[in-house]
């Protein structure tokens, strides 16, 4: 029987590539040889690479709402990134493409399009990203996270999935998650700040402002993003600090017993998953299209998160949220544990095996 092959794509955050690597182990196990498209200096390059699947590189512009004097020339690159994703996969000949959106996944299905290959994509938040409402015409289905979504996308084509969580989230332990962080006294919870894998300036700034009082009460591990490290704060007692973690945040998030956190669709499905007490501050609509105020507010709605916009983000907001949430931990344990959401990889991976059945 002839080895089925799969072609991943999606890039530009973390966002859109983790949850591609939730699906690799049940893939492999099925027997599937998996590529991954992705741009040269993408996140998705060295994430992709660390994991010894084959990486083809294509030539992608951003695609953006705001007017930029690149959106005369990134169309050129678009275009060029399609004719390199024809060759490669007309080369290839995979059985499916799977796109988990961001700018580089938009030549990448409409490619396979054109090559009459079955092109399945996967969104997260509420309302569909841009990359995948421009490429949901060309797809055969497109998986959703969240029952809202289904009237968002035309065509029939829209099953409602959940999001794939990575298997070694469940494996994480408390223990290397502490020694990870070298803190000494173990008395005081964990608070876990993460603000996605390219950091949040504000939510940085409010943590650091009022970092001598949450010590006193937390131990503090904080991603904040490349480039947002404060040397300044290196000798300081029960707090760790890094730009970005990749193996160890299993641990990290195990260990964790509070968590504060973007709205971004895959990290709040994680902390459901691990029944974790969290406050979101979503990306402010300045900055985005409102997915993220969505996403938080469909899980303030349902029990398991508090909520504080970014506009109302401050050190006094952040210590009374903190105090709030530790108060009702119990409350939102108990909302997270009645879940009906379920991981969704298996559910992913048997529409990628029936388009691949059905080529």
């Amino acid at each position: 029987m002839k080895k089925r092959k799969i072609i991943m794509t999606g890039g530009g955050s973390a966002g859109h590539v983790t949850p591609n690597l939730a699906l690799v182990p049940k893939l492999l196990e099925l027997g599937y040889e998996i590529q991954y498209i992705g741009t040269k200096n993408g996140i998705e390059s060295d994430i992709i690479k660390n994991e010894n699947i084959r990486y083809h590189v294509i030539s992608s512009g951003k695609l953006r709402r705001y007017f930029d004097i690149k959106n005369f020339t990134d169309p050129f690159k678009v275009l060029k990134g399609l004719f390199q994703a024809i060759i490669i996969i007309r080369k290839e000949k995979p059985n499916v493409v799977f796109s988990k959106g961001g700018f580089v996944s938009v030549p990448v299905v409409i490619a396979a399009h054109f090559c009459k290959v079955p092109a399945i994509a996967h969104e997260s938040d509420i309302t569909p990203g841009l990359a995948n409402k421009l490429t949901a015409p060309y797809c055969r289905k497109v998986c959703v996270t969240f029952p809202e979504s289904i009237e968002n996308i035309k065509g029939n084509k829209a099953v409602l999935t959940g999001t794939p969580i990575r298997r070694e989230l469940f494996n994480g332990q408390k223990s290397l998650g502490v020694k990870f962080c070298r803190f000494n006294d173990l008395s005081k919870p964990i608070l876990l700040v993460i603000g996605g894998s390219l950091g949040a300036k504000v939510i940085n700034i409010a943590v650091r402002n009022c970092l001598v009082t949450l010590l006193s009460k937390y131990n503090v591990i904080h991603i904040c993003g490349k480039g947002n490290l404060d040397d300044s704060l290196n000798l300081s007692k029960g707090y760790a600090q890094f730009e970005y973690v990749n193996k160890e945040l299993p641990d990290l998030m195990n260990a964790a017993d509070f968590v504060i956190s973007r709205a971004g669709a895959n990290v709040i499905f994680e902390l459901l998953a691990l029944k974790k007490p969290n406050i979101l501050i979503p990306l402010s609509k300045k900055s985005s299209r409102g997915d993220q105020i969505l996403n938080a507010a469909s899980f303030k709605k349902n029990g398991y998160s508090l909520i504080i916009e970014e506009e109302e983000l401050n050190e006094k907001s952040l210590i009374k949220s903190l105090q709030q949430l530790n108060t009702d931990k119990q409350k939102y344990i108990t909302a997270m544990n009645v879940s009906p959401v379920k991981n969704g990889v298996d559910n992913i991976i048997s529409i990628i095996v029936e388009c691949s059945n059905n080529k």
